[in-house]
């Protein structure tokens, strides 16, 4: 691209203005700091759009991933980020994260660990606290649905047995995934996680309910108790 600075996008040559590249090129071609700055559109007196989205993205080693965890609070911090800026990168790359979960949801037969990981590292892996999820299958292992059972803060959540059972006698499941995550980072599952996970398999035999998995999600990693001989 060539040199702009002091310029506005409009003065660009129209092969170097993301929009119009985008048109006459196709979005494949585009920049991930070109498509944030079609985004956000303007830049500042000192920057451009795509100059502004290039300080952004250095300041989270280029990493989308590490960028979809900052809060619209979070990116107001750099200057020449309003709100109304801030609220379209994080809009957008919640439509990101959906999409990739609906791929995931559209598998429908849960056949090893990692399609769970894939229905739930786009829900879990980014939030800053730790939240409880179960999968309900029916006998041939195919997806009822997904409920979130609890939310916690950074170091754990509470989890009731008795609120997991019932929701799965409620809706007919043979077999339920619990699934939660670790913002730490950390994939070793903890004495409250292995405890949660016998009390839920012993007490789901009784109702002839089979525990399939339990997940530990992190951001790129997880663990799996069936992978790792737990249950």
């Amino acid at each position: 691209m060539a040199e702009y600075k002091n310029l506005s996008i409009k003065e660009w040559s129209l092969e170097d203005r993301p929009r119009e590249k985008l048109l006459n090129k196709g979005i494949s071609t585009l920049s991930d700091a070109e498509l944030i700055a079609i985004i956000i559109r303007m830049g500042t007196r000192d920057e451009s759009a795509v100059e502004l989205a290039k300080r952004i993205l250095n300041s989270v080693e280029n990493n989308l991933n590490e960028l979809g965890k900052l809060t619209v609070d979070d990116l107001q911090k750099y200057k020449g980020m309003g709100e109304a800026k801030a609220i379209g990168i994080v809009a957008a790359l919640e439509l990101g994260r959906r999409r990739k979960l609906t791929e995931s949801m559209n598998r429908k037969q849960i056949t090893s660990s990692r399609d769970i990981y894939d229905i739930f590292h786009p829900v879990l892996a980014d939030l800053p606290n730790e939240e409880f999820w179960i999968i309900l299958l029916n006998r041939s292992n195919k997806l009822i649905e997904r409920q979130k059972i609890s939310q916690g803060g950074i170091s754990g959540t509470v989890t009731d047995v008795r609120i997991i059972l019932k929701t799965a006698l409620e809706k007919l499941a043979s077999a339920i995934i619990l699934c939660h995550n670790h913002p730490s980072g950390n994939i070793k599952p903890s004495e409250s996680d292995i405890s949660i996970t016998n009390k839920i398999k012993e007490s789901g035999k009784l109702m002839d309910i089979n525990l399939i998995d339990h997940i530990i999600v992190t951001d790129g990693k997880y663990y799996s108790f069936a992978d790792e001989g737990m249950i």
